[in-house]
């Protein structure tokens, strides 16, 4: 499978708040099995949106790198067959 461009984030630990790097993304809720369908969330000019699924509170931090989040360890991977 492709690596994606879009980055994704998952909520494993069940925080109230995940700080991210960039305003454009995909929640994964938590990782699979127990994951809800990938939605697309587009922060706009905000910076804060919760996800209409698990109802994680994403919130931009321009410091972060898009690689990285706030609790660390909530970047999704896909993990190969």
């Amino acid at each position: 499978m492709a690596g994606h461009n879009i980055p994704h984030f998952q909520n494993d630990g069940g925080h109230r708040v995940i700080e991210v790097g960039v305003k454009e993304f995909m929640c994964t809720g938590a990782s699979v099995p127990f994951d809800h369908p990938h939605i697309f969330i587009d922060m706009g000019d905000d910076n804060e949106k919760v996800c209409s699924y698990c109802s994680t509170l994403y919130r931009f931090n321009g410091a972060l790198k898009p690689s990285q989040t706030n609790p660390a360890g909530c970047v999704f991977h896909v993990k190969a067959a």
